[in-house]
């Protein structure tokens, strides 16, 4: 049966009907109401509700931009929403009457990619998404990497550039401070308030900065504005650095770059490509990582959610069956000498 994604990201709620096979049968999207966690549940329990009217579901899978804990139940920080320590779970569990699954935004979008599209056969797969900042996830062997707490993949917030510009995640010079949608519209903005004339394309196509948005700047690239494509260059030169030094930590096949950034296709990944074999450690002497585009695009984080939800009614939430190993059993006093050999593989 199919089951309900919804994806959360810092500007807009998308939320889909995915069959098992990751079609989407009906999709809709609204504006996120970042001013308060309860306007945006009112938000996804909405999006649920009118979705249910036209298709029977079995499960709702909730892609979050935020980090969410292990039990995938509590979010507990987003630097572009207004979650802290926010119960989601429990919220919606509360007002939906089918079982649903928490995950981040990222990892959903990245087994999306994994199980259906551009990571398919891959054996390590970073997937990062540049949105309003930047998401990540790793997928190795098929299974998603959330490290100890649950926080694995947030690579947006590494530190690029010591005392650089200020992120909302509280530090400063942080990775998205450079090479996500956020990145190319404030550069866009700063240079069409200094009436620059190098914008004149940009404030031919918005009246003001405050209404430059991403897509604009895509577009006026698309249509071979010089200065739109050199900001997208610069973020994509920056993701490319940043690709290298993960590429140094994790060792991966394939990078899968989504989000919707990721609409400027090769204005963005040539530099990309480009900055990323510049700066690879042991360059010409290892076997460098594809960087490919996401297939599913802006629809990863829905498509990964419903899947991985439809997944949980068979086993434990990050438990899908196929995919991860078995869950250790619980060891009792007499168990405990075998247990240890069993953990062992003898």
């Amino acid at each position: 049966m199919a089951s309900v994604g919804v994806d959360i990201g810092g500007t807009k709620v998308a939320a889909g009907v995915v069959t098992p096979d990751g079609h989407i049968l009906r999709r809709l999207q609204r504006p996120t109401p970042s001013h308060s966690p309860e306007a945006v549940e009112d938000a996804i329990v909405d999006a649920v509700t009118e979705l249910q009217l036209h298709h029977a579901v079995d499960s709702v899978g909730i892609g979050a931009a935020g980090w969410v804990d292990t039990d995938q139940a509590v979010v507990r920080f987003s630097p572009h929403l207004a979650w802290r320590n926010e119960p989601l779970k429990h919220r919606l569990q509360r007002r939906i009457s089918l079982p649903v699954l928490v995950d981040n935004d990222a990892n959903a979008a990245a087994w999306a990619e994994f199980r259906f599209g551009s990571g398919r056969g891959s054996r390590v797969m970073v997937c990062i998404t540049l949105g309003t900042g930047i998401g990540g996830a790793v997928v190795i062997n098929g299974r998603l990497f959330r490290g100890r707490y649950g926080m694995a993949g947030e690579f947006g917030h590494m530190t690029v550039v010591p005392d650089g510009h200020w992120c909302p995640c509280g530090n400063r010079g942080c990775w998205e401070q450079y090479a996500s949608g956020n990145a190319l519209v404030r550069d866009a903005r700063a240079l069409m308030a200094e009436n620059s004339p190098r914008a004149k394309t940009l404030r031919e196509m918005c009246t003001s900065p405050e209404e430059l948005s991403g897509p604009t700047v895509t577009d006026a690239a698309m249509q071979g504005d010089t200065l739109s494509t050199e900001l997208i260059a610069d973020v994509g030169q920056w993701l490319g650095r940043g690709l290298a030094n993960l590429a140094a930590a994790l060792d991966p096949d394939l990078f899968v770059i989504g989000g919707g950034v990721s609409a400027a296709g090769d204005l963005l990944l040539v530099p990309a490509r480009a900055a990323f074999d510049r700066n690879l450690t042991g360059r010409g002497f290892r076997p460098p990582a594809s960087i490919q585009l996401a297939h599913f695009r802006n629809d990863a984080g829905l498509i990964g959610a419903a899947d991985l939800a439809r997944h949980s009614l068979d086993e434990p939430p990050g438990v899908a069956r196929g995919f991860w190993p078995r869950r250790r059993r619980r060891l009792t006093p007499g168990s405990r000498r075998r247990s240890r050999l069993d953990v062992s593989g003898r």
